[in-house]
């Protein structure tokens, strides 16, 4: 059997892969967990927190049964931002926090993932702990269940939302008086949040996308579509604009020409202003393979250094942990400010940005310009089967022609999704035509090879 957990929790399309039969059998599983095995002292209380899509409500609720049925207390705290629910759940001592999204997928998707009583995303030795509990020994498991008295309760707590737009606005040090910002929430979990954050710290704002129906999340909007952003910033002559994802862990921008910030950039940005404040330990950003060549030419030419990382935010967050950095992040505007939170959080990655922005006195394009993008492609390619696709000879004949053929100029890096069935090829150089026609090469091969 397959690992049940991904690289970022339990994902899949709602009801079909991920049933409430099964989103009910994680919440006991991870109760049972947390609760350590006492089950005579204090009932484990677990937070709950979800995105906007129209399977949410389901899943939440056979979670908290789940909870309930295993003497454990769940509190559910609505619409929140994933960072919210990690931040929350260390706040206020609760034993996990538990998100309900699948981020930046199709509202159909949805995921479950977990934090610890610390703030943090589980280890993979916790996760498959949960995962033998979650199957027991069969359909009717014989763990602990609780009766009369002992059988756990459900509380609505959507006033905790409240906490943690105030932990977000103790960040900023900053006004934002006089400045003109357009900000895409995705209808997703930022709605909110956000919104209330810039115009509490003055901003004049436009806000686009933010009446989530269950069904647009992420429908041709937000940090993955950026082009309705582009398009209002240079016509309202906005001096930014701000987008996230679904679940709001993830931050991009625009400039005020409609040029995009990508991650990377914001990276080389915040790196650069903390370095200028001594903030930014050894002067050094944990980031991915994916990170763009111009990115680490910038951060050497402002005196910084990089670490690589597999992509994935946990392990650019493990690579901060065990080494004290604090900061790191994706091309996807996948950032962690380590002395600030937890995990990724884009509400705090924006006002980091938009922090900078502020202090430098300089427009966005100017600071957008601290780094140079080569050129880059990334070709999805959907596939039957991912397993094996490192071995297939075909594919790796491909992979090595291309590299021969950009040499010192360029890279190809072939991967797999962690969330969804896709093989990724990612193709940098000096000329958009050659990737072109190097990347689209790979992935025939990879379409053949793998159908």
């Amino acid at each position: 059997m397959a690992r049940l957990f991904g690289t970022d929790g339990v994902r899949g399309e709602a009801n079909l892969d991920l049933k409430p039969e099964l989103a009910f059998r994680l919440g006991r599983a991870a109760t049972l967990y947390f609760c350590a095995g006492n089950f005579d002292g204090d009932p484990p209380c677990i937070l709950i927190g979800r995105d906007s899509r129209v399977s949410g409500p389901m899943l939440e609720a056979a979670l908290a049964a789940g909870i309930c049925s295993a003497g454990g207390q769940a509190v559910i705290a609505g619409i929140v931002p994933t960072p919210g629910v990690a931040y929350l759940t260390k706040k206020m001592g609760f034993q996990a926090g538990i998100v309900v999204s699948a981020s930046h997928n199709p509202f159909y998707d949805n995921g479950i993932k977990f934090f610890g009583g610390d703030g943090y995303k589980l280890p993979d030795e916790v996760e498959d702990e949960i995962e033998m509990l979650t199957w027991g020994s069969g359909p009717d498991d014989d763990f602990y269940r609780p009766s009369q008295a002992r059988i756990g309760g459900i509380f609505y707590r959507p006033e905790l939302l409240d906490d943690y737009i105030g932990f977000v606005l103790s960040t900023a040090d900053f006004r934002l008086d006089g400045m003109k910002i357009v900000l895409d929430c995705a209808n997703g979990a930022a709605y909110r949040a956000m919104p209330e954050i810039l115009r509490r710290l003055g901003a004049d704002l436009t806000v686009l996308n933010d009446q989530p129906s269950g069904i647009n999340i992420n429908d041709n909007c937000g940090s993955t579509h950026l082009g309705a952003l582009q398009k209002a910033v240079v016509r309202q002559g906005a001096d930014i604009g701000i987008a996230h994802d679904g679940d709001a862990d993830r931050c991009l921008c625009v400039d005020e020409k409609g040029e995009v910030m990508d991650g990377d950039h914001l990276l080389v940005i915040c790196g650069q202003a903390m370095m200028a404040e001594g903030r930014l330990a050894r002067n050094t950003i944990v980031t991915t393979v994916m990170a763009n060549i111009g990115f680490h030419q910038a951060l050497k030419k402002a005196g910084g250094r990089a670490e690589v990382t597999s992509v994935g935010d946990r392990y650019v967050l493990e690579n901060m942990r065990e080494n004290h950095y604090s900061l790191g992040g994706e091309q996807s505007g996948h950032i962690i400010f380590g002395d600030i939170s937890t995990t990724g959080d884009g509400l705090i990655t924006a006002l980091q940005v938009l922090g900078a922005l502020k202090k430098s006195g300089k427009r966005a394009s100017e600071i957008n310009a601290l780094m140079v993008s080569y050129p880059q492609l990334l070709v999805n390619v959907e596939v039957g089967d991912k397993e094996g696709w490192e071995k297939k000879e075909a594919i790796q004949a491909a992979i090595q022609a291309a590299e021969q053929e950009l040499g010192e100029d360029g890279r190809i890096l072939v991967r797999p999704s962690g969330t969804e069935p896709l093989i990724r090829v990612m193709g940098e150089g000096p000329d958009q035509a050659q990737l072109d026609r190097l990347c689209h090469d790979i992935a025939a091969v990879v379409k053949k090879e793998l159908a």
